[in-house]
């Protein structure tokens, strides 16, 4: 077989989703790890006929992580070109506010499920390099720290930490390492609630703070660029990008306006 592989986790929906359509669109083959079944058949029916498979997965679990990767690259040919680690969860509200196990959940999903994934996708990038990619799903959160997002920030500032550490780490072996950095996107996230005390969906949240939703689309192509390009961090919508500008060249103005909306998404 001569086509590429890519294998992506939270592949049942939203982003992963979308990312998954964009790359089967291309030819890839596309391996879809979830733990909802019926959700990854349904991404799998957007897929070319045979050029895809899905696999139940925790990303919690380290062993896991090794089992669905080389059962993909036993469905594909032998080969997988990008892992995409992309599942995630969100968690508003005021860090006092946060139970223990929500604490708990959102660190292992979105922290360690990444580097887990990181430490069980090398073996097979390091076989498909020059040219493999290990692409992470961070987070305009890991661009400046906001009120009521302490704990999802530092997931997502730790994702950051690991795409640079990682491109560093792994360059000398041709394997690139790339992250997303989407502010709100259209997914069914945004319908639910930032943490178990909250009676407003995240949705609500956004809109009465005047951001922008950006369509799920869009982070589909920027992950194909990513993949495809130099950038070491690719910023999606203009959330992000603002917040990055901001960041950069008026952290001052931007310490007091994120202090003006205190609790605003929490």
């Amino acid at each position: 077989m001569t086509h590429k592989t890519i294998f992506i986790t939270g592949g049942a929906s939203g982003i992963g989703r979308a990312v998954a359509e964009r790359f089967g669109r291309a030819g890839w083959f596309v391996g879809i790890a979830d733990i909802n079944a019926d959700g990854m058949a349904g991404t799998a029916a957007l897929i070319p006929a045979g050029y895809s498979s899905w696999h139940v997965l925790d990303v919690r679990d380290r062993a896991a992580w090794d089992v669905a990767l080389a059962d993909c690259a036993a469905a594909s040919g032998g080969r997988i070109d990008v892992v995409f680690n992309n599942a995630g969860i969100p968690l508003g509200g005021r860090i006092i506010d946060c139970t223990t196990e929500e604490v708990e959940r959102t660190l292992d999903i979105n922290l360690k499920g990444v580097i887990f994934g990181a430490q069980a996708a090398y073996p097979w990038l390091k076989v498909s390099a020059p040219g493999s990619c290990l692409l992470n799903t961070a987070s305009a959160a890991g661009i400046y720290g906001v009120p009521g997002g302490s704990i999802y920030s530092a997931t997502k500032f730790g994702v950051r930490s690991i795409t640079e550490s990682l491109d560093a780490e792994w360059k000398d072996e041709g394997i690139l390492v790339r992250d997303l950095m989407p502010g709100f996107i259209e997914t069914p996230l945004l319908d639910v609630a930032p943490n178990r005390a909250s009676n407003e969906d995240i949705r609500g949240r956004v809109r009465d703070a005047g951001l922008e939703i950006t369509p799920v689309g869009a982070v589909a192509d920027a992950a194909w660029a990513a993949v495809h390009g130099k950038k070491l961090h690719t910023l999606v919508g203009k959330t992000a990008s603002r917040l990055a500008f901001a960041a950069r060249w008026m952290p001052g103005a931007l310490r007091k306006q994120v202090g003006s909306r205190s609790g605003a998404l929490g």
